[in-house]
C-alpha cells in the first residue's frame, strides 16, 4: 500500500470514530433494569466499532512513515486501546459476567468472529527490541555461570570385542527378520495355488479376460472421475476448502512482509532526521527570537504592574509557578480579573480549611448513624440503574480527532512527496516550547523586580502568596510508601540473585494466537432458552488479551485505564494455563517470576526471608516492567487446611506479604500477577477473591473448539488433513478431553516414520482412539464442582442471582397473562 492508500484509511477511521464520539454522550444517561438487554446491545456495537478503530489505527503507526503524523496516530491508538479497556470493564458490569455473547450483535453488524480478536499493537515488541536483546543476553550469560561444565566425551567406553558383539547380534536379528518375512510370503503363495487346484477355478479365455479387466479399469476410471467432479462442485459451493497453493500464498506472503520492513527501516531513518531538526529549530528559534520574547514579557507584566497601581493603589501579588505563573497575566484577562482570582483562590482556601474542620468533627459523630442506610441507599441505586462511569479517554480521543481534522485531514503524499516532517508545524511546537522556557526565567526575574518596587514605591516587604491546596483523594492520603528493604543494592545484582535462586526464569516464546479455539455461536440463544452459556477458549484467549496484554504493553493504556493488579485462571489440568501466561510475557516482553509455593520451599526461611524475597521480586519487576509474577497451584497459599505432607512446604507463609505488595500497586506499574489453579475448592474464598481481582473459568472445549484443535494441531505437524481422517468423528469422540490430551495424542501417533508412510497410507482416525483411551478424561463430576465454586464468587452469585430474578419476572408475567385469557 501507498502512503495515499494510508491516509485514505486514516480518513476513513476518522468518519467512524465520529460517529462513534456522538454515541458517547447517550451511553451515559442511566437505564432502568427492564431494558438491560437493549443496554448490553448498545455497549456491545459500540465496543465492536472501537475493536475495528483500534485495528485500523495500529496498521497506520506501523506503516506510516511522516513523523508528525505518528506521533497523532500513537496517541490515538493508545486512547481507541484504553476506551476497549473501559468498555469491557462496562460489559462485565452490566452483564455480570467475564464472558459476553455478541453472536446476536456480529449478525446484526453483518461482521465476523475475526473481528471480535483483539487487536495486539506491534509497537509493543518493536519498540522494547533493544532492551530485550540486552536483558536475554544478561538472563543467558548468568544461566551459563550456573550450568556445571560437562566434557564433550561423556559417553561410556566400550570394549572392542563388546561392540563387534553386539554389531553381530543386531545383524543376525535383521537377518532373521528378513528371512521370516520371505518364508511368510512363500506360505501365502503355495496357499493359494492350493486352493484355486481344490476349488477348480474356472479358465478364462483370452475374450472374456480382456472383457474383465476392461470392466473393472472402466469403472475404476469413472468412480475417480466421479470423485473428482464432486470434489470440484463441493468447492465451488464453499463446502470444502480449496486446496491451498502453498508456492503462490508464501511468495504473496513474503513480498508483502518484505513491503512492511522496508516501511519500518524508512520509519527509523525519517525519525532521525526529524529529532535532529527538533533540535537545530529549537536552538535556532532560542537565538533568533528568544530575546524578543523575553523584552515583550518583560513590558508586559510591567505593564500589569503599573495598571494593578493605578487601580488599586498597591502592586499586586505575582502568580506563582504551580498556579501557572505569568501565563495567568496573558490569558486574556485584565488586571482586576486576574487579582479578583488570585483573591478569591485565597479566600476559597481559607473557607475550605475551616469548612473541612467542622465537617469533620461532624462526621465523627454521624458515621456510625449513617453507614447501615448510606449502604443499603448504594446498594438499592445500583441494582436499580445500569450506568457507564465517565471515561478518561474521550477527551484524549476528542483532542486527537480535532488536530487531525485541522492539520492533517486530506493531506495526500503529493505535498510531502518524500514523507519528510512539516517545518512549518515544528517551528509551531518548539516556538511555544522556547516562550514557556523564557517565560519561567522572566518570572524569576520579574518577582525580583516586583520586590524592589513594593520597597522603592509602597515601602512595603514582599508578601508570601498562599497557593490553595491541591484537592487529594482520601485514598491518595492514605496510601503508605513501602519501606525499601535494600536501598544499597543494584539492580543488577538484585536480578543475578532472582536468577540463582530460580524466581526469575526465562519465558518461553508462545505466541497468544497459538491458543487456538473456536467462538461460541449460540450463546445468545443459550441465553434466550434461560441456558447458562460455557465460555469457549476463543474467549478465554481474548480475556487474557484485554487484562493482560494490552495493560502491560503500554504505560500510557496502564496509567488511565480501570486498575486491575491480578488475574486467576481457574480450569482443570491440561486447558493451557501456562501456556497463556507464557503468551502474556511473550506478547508484552515481560519478566516472569515465578513465586509458585513449591518453588519457594526451602528458600528465604522464616518471617524476614518471606518479607524480603516478596520486597526484592516486587522491586525487581517494578524496575524492569512489564512484569508478570506467576503462582502456580494458587490454592495452596490460601489452603483451608494445609495436609500433612505439605507442612513443611508451609505454602501459606507468603500470604499477608503477598496482599500488602500487591496493594502498593497503582496506576503506571505494570505488573501482573498471575495465578492458575485447578482445585480452587481447596482455598478460603474470600483470601482468593480479595487477592485476585478477576477469575476467568477455563471449562472443558466444546464441539467447535474441539474440531478446530484436531484440524490446526494436526497441520502444525505438517500434516494436510485429507478426507480419510474425519475431524468430526474426533471432535464427537474427545468430548470431555482437555486440550493438552489433544496435543499428546497428535504426538503420539504422528511419529517421524508415521509421517514418512502418510503417502502410501493416509491417516484415520482410528489410530487416535487407543492413545485417547490411554488417557484420563475431565469428568462431568469434577466440571461440575468447579462452576458451582465459579458461582459462589462474587461475580458468579450475582450473575446467578440476576438470572433468578428474570426467571421471576418472567412467570410473574406469563401468570399475568392467563389471568387476561
Amino acid at each position: 500500500m501507498s502512503e495515499g492508500a494510508y491516509q485514505r484509511l486514516w480518513d476513513s477511521s476518522h468518519v467512524t470514530l465520529q460517529e462513534l464520539l456522538d454515541q458517547e454522550q447517550a451511553l451515559l444517561e442511566p437505564v432502568p433494569p427492564r431494558e438491560r438487554q437493549s443496554f448490553q446491545y448498545r455497549l456491545s456495537s459500540i465496543y465492536l466499532h472501537y475493536l475495528g478503530l483500534m485495528r485500523r489505527f495500529d496498521t497506520l503507526y506501523d506503516q506510516m512513515v511522516q513523523p508528525q503524523k505518528r506521533r497523532l496516530l500513537r496517541r490515538l491508538l493508545d486512547s481507541v486501546a484504553g476506551r476497549v479497556l473501559e468498555l469491557k470493564d462496562d460489559l462485565v458490569r452490566a452483564d455480570l459476567s467475564e464472558y459476553h455473547c455478541l453472536d446476536r450483535v456480529l449478525q446484526d453488524l453483518k461482521l465476523t468472529p475475526a473481528d471480535l480478536e483483539v487487536p495486539i499493537p506491534k509497537y509493543f515488541l518493536l519498540e522494547q527490541s533493544t532492551i530485550l536483546k540486552e536483558r536475554g543476553l544478561m538472563l543467558a550469560e548468568i544461566l551459563s555461570r550456573m550450568e556445571p561444565v560437562t566434557s564433550e566425551g561423556g559417553f561410556p567406553e566400550m570394549h572392542r570385542t563388546e561392540a563387534i558383539i553386539l554389531l553381530q547380534r543386531a545383524e543376525r536379528a535383521r537377518q532373521g527378520r528378513l528371512r521370516a518375512t520371505f518364508m511368510r510370503e512363500i506360505r501365502k503363495e503355495e496357499e493359494r495355488d492350493r486352493k484355486i487346484r481344490e476349488d477348480s477355478w474356472h479358465k478364462f479365455n483370452q475374450d472374456q479376460a480382456a472383457i474383465t479387466i476392461q470392466k473393472v479399469w472402466k469403472g475404476y476410471l469413472q468412480r475417480r472421475r466421479t470423485q473428482q467432479d464432486r470434489r470440484a462442485e463441493m468447492e465451488f459451493i464453499g463446502m470444502l476448502p480449496s486446496p491451498p497453493n502453498q508456492v503462490g500464498n508464501v511468495g504473496v506472503v513474503c513480498q508483502a512482509g518484505f513491503g512492511e520492513d522496508i516501511r519500518r527501516i524508512r520509519q527509523i531513518e525519517k525519525e532521525e532526521g526529524f529529532q535532529l531538526a527538533m533540535v537545530k529549530t529549537h536552538d535556532s528559534l532560542k537565538e533568533t527570537e528568544g530575546p524578543d520574547m523575553k523584552e515583550k514579557l518583560k513590558e508586559q507584566i510591567r505593564q500589569w504592574f503599573i495598571e494593578c497601581h493605578a487601580l488599586t493603589g498597591r502592586f499586586p501579588d505575582y502568580p506563582d509557578e504551580s498556579v501557572g505563573g505569568s501565563y495567568l497575566i496573558f490569558a486574556d484577562k485584565t488586571p482586576e480579573q486576574v487579582k479578583m482570582e488570585l483573591e478569591a483562590q485565597i479566600q476559597e482556601s481559607k473557607k475550605k480549611d475551616q469548612e473541612k474542620n467542622k465537617e469533620k468533627e461532624k462526621e465523627k459523630k454521624e458515621r456510625k448513624q449513617k453507614k447501615g442506610k448510606k449502604e443499603k441507599t448504594r446498594k438499592g441505586e445500583a441494582d436499580t440503574m445500569l450506568k457507564v462511569w465517565p471515561s478518561k479517554f474521550i477527551p484524549v480521543i476528542n483532542a486527537g480527532h480535532e488536530e487531525y481534522i485541522n492539520l492533517w485531514r486530506n493531506q495526500y503524499e503529493t505535498i510531502y512527496p518524500k514523507q519528510s516532517f512539516d517545518p512549518e508545524m515544528l517551528r509551531m511546537e518548539k516556538r511555544k516550547e522556547v516562550e514557556q522556557e523564557i517565560r519561567i526565567q522572566v518570572d524569576e526575574l520579574m518577582r525580583q523586580e516586583l520586590k524592589t518596587l513594593r520597597l522603592a514605591v509602597d515601602r512595603e516587604e514582599g508578601r508570601p502568596l498562599k497557593h490553595p491546596k491541591k484537592k487529594t483523594g482520601k485514598k491518595a492520603g492514605k496510601k503508605k510508601k513501602e519501606k525499601d528493604l535494600t536501598p544499597n543494592r543494584s539492580v543488577d545484582s538484585l536480578f543475578e540473585e532472582l536468577v540463582v535462586f530460580g524466581f526469575l526464569r526465562k519465558s518461553e516464546t508462545v505466541a497468544l494466537k497459538d491458543y487456538i479455539g473456536d467462538y461460541l455461536y449460540l450463546g445468545s440463544i443459550l441465553n434466550l432458552a434461560n441456558k447458562l452459556p460455557m465460555p469457549s477458549l476463543f474467549d478465554i484467549r481474548q480475556n487474557v488479551a484485554l487484562y493482560g496484554v494490552l495493560r502491560l504493553g503500554s504505560p500510557d493504556i496502564h496509567s488511565m485505564a480501570p486498575l486491575i493488579r491480578s488475574i486467576l485462571l481457574v480450569g482443570p489440568s491440561g486447558m493451557g494455563k501456562k501456556m497463556l501466561v507464557k503468551a502474556v510475557c511473550t506478547e508484552t516482553g515481560a519478566n516472569l517470576f515465578d513465586l509458585s509455593p513449591g518453588n519457594l520451599q526451602g528458600k528465604y526461611p522464616g518471617k524476614m526471608g518471606v518479607q524480603m524475597i516478596v520486597h526484592i521480586i516486587f522491586k525487581v519487576a517494578r524496575l524492569l516492567q512489564p512484569s508478570v509474577i506467576w503462582i502456580g497451584n494458587a490454592e495452596k497459599n490460601f489452603y483451608k487446611r494445609v495436609p500433612k505432607e505439605e507442612k513443611e512446604m508451609d505454602p501459606k507463609r507468603i500470604k499477608k506479604d503477598l496482599t500488602k505488595a500487591l496493594r502498593l500497586l497503582g496506576p503506571g506499574d505494570r505488573v501482573m500477577l498471575i495465578g492458575t489453579t485447578d482445585q480452587p475448592h481447596l482455598a478460603e474464598m474470600k483470601g482468593l477473591c480479595r487477592t485476585y481481582e478477576r477469575i476467568l473459568y477455563m471449562p472443558r472445549p466444546d464441539y467447535a473448539c474441539r474440531y478446530v484443535l484436531w484440524r490446526q494441531m494436526i497441520e502444525a505437524q505438517g500434516v494436510q488433513v485429507t478426507q480419510n481422517l474425519d475431524i468430526s468423528a474426533l471432535a464427537k469422540v474427545s468430548d470431555g478431553y482437555t486440550p493438552g490430551h489433544i496435543l499428546q495424542a497428535i504426538h503420539s501417533v504422528l511419529t517421524e516414520r508415521r509421517v514418512l508412510q502418510l503417502s502410501k497410507r493416509p491417516l484415520v482416525a482410528s489410530e487416535f482412539l487407543g492413545h485417547l483411551a490411554k488417557l484420563e478424561p475431565v469428568y462431568r463430576e469434577e466440571e461440575e464442582s468447579l462452576k458451582d465454586w465459579y458461582f459462589k464468587t462474587p461475580l458468579g452469585k450475582r450473575r446467578l442471582k440476576l438470572i433468578k430474578d428474570q426467571d421471576a419476572e418472567e412467570a410473574k408475567l406469563a401468570k399475568e397473562k392467563k389471568k387476561r385469557k
